[in-house]
């Protein structure tokens, strides 16, 4: 179900809707085939006018995922919602997008890992896996040891999130993740960054 690269792009990361929008379609020719948008500090107008935007220009081959807003992910079309431990409950969620659109749950620990997994999420991710940049207060690094002990917690699709580079990412896969989320390895040279992940995650 999961491609093996979970791409994020986090608005932070870029000047403006335009460069955003670019950076997916670079991504996409890349090879990627699922996008988690991402915007921790926009409102909610700009975020939908950013969500609208890349479900435009993209094609509807490839899937769309909304972070945190179960109400914009309706409003700009998307396929599905990722939710965090302070968001909206999974069945709050379920009960704003109805059972076709896919659920995303972030997990940090085995106890949150589950109960996510009691949930109708369809996958769970757990992190941070590495040390990350991309959070102001990041939780405790679990390690491929964390990756291993959730494999082994849960039938739903993995998707393992947190400091994950071209480096580390086989080793990741092999823990037991069914995919990888990125974000900072993506940045720069996005088109040639996804090929060169994908090359490495066959």
């Amino acid at each position: 179900m999961l491609p093996r690269l979970y791409a994020i792009l986090d608005s932070e990361n870029f000047p403006d809707t335009e460069a955003l929008c670019l950076s997916a379609s670079e991504l996409i020719d890349g090879g990627v085939t699922l996008l988690q948008y991402r915007n921790k500090s926009g409102n909610a107008g700009q975020m939908l006018e950013e969500a609208r935007e890349l479900k435009r220009r993209l094609p509807n081959s490839v899937k769309l995922i909304m972070n945190d807003r179960a109400d914009l992910c309706l409003a700009a079309d998307f396929d599905g919602v990722h939710v965090g431990q302070d968001d909206l409950s999974p069945a709050g969620v379920r009960a704003v997008i109805g059972n076709s659109l896919w659920l995303g749950v972030s997990t940090h620990n085995p106890k949150e890992l589950a109960e996510a997994d009691k949930t109708a999420a369809d996958y769970l991710a757990i992190g941070p896996v590495f040390p990350t940049l991309s959070k102001a207060n990041p939780d405790p690094v679990i390690g491929l040891e964390g990756v291993r002990q959730a494999r082994a917690m849960t039938r739903k699709p993995l998707v393992a999130i947190g400091g994950i580079t071209r480096e580390n990412c086989r080793s990741v896969i092999e823990a037991g993740a069914d995919s990888v989320a990125v974000i900072s390895d993506l940045i720069r040279e996005p088109r040639k960054s996804a090929e060169e992940f994908f090359r490495i995650l066959r």
